[in-house]
């Protein structure tokens, strides 16, 4: 079968490519050498056209460090939740990446195809959704060894489409070993707004799209980098800690995040019609020093002004606190929320006063985001825009540095 080839240049005058949603990718790309951008569309039982002798190297912890949760299986590394992926350091000249799909990328369902983009020494050389069954990139190919960071990361949430990492093929002399780990940890658990949700598409008359989920401009990850610190999102959209988000005055329990957060990821997308990556996580893998909470926005859809729900939210939100703790034992609690609703802002203050009279647990404390402006604008479904991220980033992040001494 032929191959479908697309280059692009890195130089100092780059065109710029269109992400299939119609929004230009980031290609402002500087001048690195004679580093060549070739992507390759193509069935796995193509191989990377290239005269050196290759080898391939597994994405496992030799030679990649891990972004948030992710599981291995089948031989491949799956990533599920927003943010998760790898990060390495890559030496030599030649450098391909061979990624599968779920069951979904070769459907025509556009709108639940997982998002990701690939970073070279930080600047983002591909912004694409998954739409075939498997993909090849060849990230480098250049006459002489060069020295390159490489990120790659899922952009889209879990539940809509999984991505998975197969294979990284490089030249016989070349090496990848994982980037250096950051002294900082941090762990979000969160909403829609923790996903990054719309961020891409201004107009709040659209519908959900994964093509418009972009998790690192949410104000998460913008906090995480601020800081310099690494972290994990488990975030899921609609989700809530005693009803996911409602139209029918009805409790919505099909959308509730604290069942998922023992797991390395809920998702409906499957391999091969299986599911894979509803394991149990292994919180020994990452053990954050800060543990970031956003959660309310959609119980607030629920509860609305009704007292007897606004306490059930407070005793269920301490119930999970619970949770947290036991598996986080080390580990400093800020509990915010904000930005999209604000009436549970006292049922919050009161479940974290109880969990802190309790236990006598000094390690937690709260912040209120304020809520979102007409001003600054909205996205999809009346979502953050990415001035609000900016705004609650800069606001987490004084908040954080006070906290924690950072």
């Amino acid at each position: 079968m032929p191959l479908r080839k697309i280059r692009a240049t890195i130089s100092k005058n780059v065109p710029v490519r269109r992400h299939p949603a119609g929004r230009p990718a980031e290609t402002d790309l500087k001048q690195k050498g004679n580093i060549m951008m070739n992507h390759f569309y193509t069935n796995a039982s193509n191989d990377v056209q290239s005269t050196n002798k290759l080898q391939s190297i597994s994405a496992d912890i030799r030679h990649v460090k891990y972004l948030g949760r992710t599981l291995s299986y089948d031989g491949i590394l799956w990533l599920a939740l927003s943010g998760s992926g790898i990060e390495f350091l890559f030496q030599g000249s030649l450098l391909s990446l061979l990624l599968a799909g779920d069951d979904s990328a070769g459907t025509q369902m556009q709108e639940e195809k997982a998002r990701f983009a690939v970073f070279l020494d930080g600047i983002r050389v591909i912004d694409e959704l998954m739409t075939q069954p498997e993909t090849r990139y060849t990230l480098i190919d250049n006459e002489t060894p060069i020295t390159c960071h490489v990120r790659i990361v899922k952009l889209s949430e879990a539940p809509m489409s999984i991505l998975g990492i197969k294979e990284l093929t490089a030249d016989e002399n070349a090496s990848c070993t994982p980037a250096g780990k950051r002294n900082r940890k941090i762990e979000f658990i969160g909403d829609s707004i923790t996903c990054g949700y719309g961020i891409d598409d201004d107009d709040p008359a659209h519908p959900f799209a994964t093509g418009t989920e972009d998790a690192l401009k949410a104000y998460a990850a913008l906090t995480a980098e601020a800081l310099h610190a690494d972290y994990s999102l488990v975030s899921y959209s609609g989700h809530g800690v005693i009803s996911g988000y409602t139209q029918s005055n009805e409790k919505n329990t099909d959308a509730l995040l604290p069942p998922f957060y023992p797991l390395v990821g809920f998702s409906h997308g499957t391999y091969q019609t299986r599911s894979v990556t509803g394991a149990l996580w292994d919180f020994n893998d990452f053990s954050p020093d800060l543990i970031v909470i956003n959660l309310g926005t959609n119980d607030d859809s629920y509860c609305q002004d009704i007292k007897e729900r606004q306490e059930e939210f407070a005793l269920s939100y301490r119930q999970f606190l619970e949770e947290i703790r036991a598996r986080n034992p080390e580990a400093v609690i800020l509990c915010t929320y904000g930005l999209m609703n604000e009436r549970l802002h006292p049922y919050l203050d009161k479940a974290v006063a109880s969990f802190r009279k309790q236990n006598h647990d000094a390690k937690i404390d709260v912040l209120h985001f304020p809520m979102q402006t007409d001003a600054d604008g909205y996205v999809v479904n009346y979502h953050p825009c990415m001035m609000t991220h900016q705004k609650a980033a800069w606001l987490l992040t004084q908040k954080i540095k006070t906290l924690m001494n950072w």
